[in-house]
């Protein structure tokens, strides 16, 4: 019987941030910066007779949590709504917190516990050397997947370095 060889070995990094990031908004531009002005100068490619950008968003998600409190400001009832953009993110919760008759079931007053909604997102990128890997954006993370070439690590290290927001 034939045995396993080892294959490529690929890495996995990332940074744990010293603050999450602010908001959805916030969040959303690093990610669309990542993706129109390409700091890590990835390039296009093709793959399966399609081209592809340097860059893309394989999948994105955006979390709203919302309390209703009673008048001691216990909470009294909650919702958890997971959206797959920004804009349905802020359309949902705009709709769920005038929803009158939500407060009214849950018998309490509505809220948004910004402090617990998550946001993430997930890029694919192609880097010069021919490697293609993964950023993972998450409220207080960022990981970097699948990549070898410690080059790869640097140099999102030293972008990352310069975006206070991913400190």
């Amino acid at each position: 019987m034939a045995d396993f060889q080892d294959g490529t070995t690929t890495k996995t990094a990332f940074r744990n941030l010293t603050s999450p990031i602010a908001d959805p908004a916030t969040f959303n531009a690093i990610v669309q910066a990542v993706i129109v002005s390409n700091p890590l100068g990835c390039v296009s490619y093709i793959s399966a007779g399609e081209t592809h950008a340097g860059v893309e968003k394989t999948k994105e998600a955006y979390t709203a949590k919302i309390v209703y409190q009673d008048s001691d400001a216990k909470v009294v009832g909650a919702i958890s709504d997971r959206y797959t953009s920004l804009a349905g993110f802020n359309a949902g919760v705009a709709v769920i917190l005038a929803a009158g008759t939500l407060s009214t079931a849950h018998g309490g007053t509505v809220a948004r516990d910004t402090d617990t909604e998550t946001y993430s997102a997930t890029l694919k990128c192609h880097d010069p050397n021919g490697e293609l890997y993964y950023l993972h954006f998450s409220r207080d993370r960022i990981i970097i997947a699948s990549y070898t070439d410690e080059a790869i690590r640097t140099k999102v290290e030293t972008w990352a370095d310069t975006e206070t927001a991913l400190a």
